[in-house]
């Protein structure tokens, strides 16, 4: 499982950071960013947290 978010869609609310930090940061310009390659599996439940969590639907989580 990967995540992405979309920079256009990001609304920069911190809650996807604040749900799962080992996946998701804010960057200098204020909007969410995913690490890059997969997430790892012990971590995989908060990162469905954090997409569900998202006010803007901005995560994508897929393969």
């Amino acid at each position: 499982m990967k995540a992405y978010v979309d920079d256009a869609t990001c609304i920069g609310c911190e809650t996807c950071p604040k749900v799962c930090p080992e996946v998701f940061h804010m960057t200098d310009e204020g909007i969410a960013h995913a690490i890059d390659g997969k997430i790892p599996e012990d971590v995989q439940g908060k990162a469905e947290q954090a997409a569900e969590s998202c006010p803007v639907e901005a995560i994508d989580l897929g393969d």
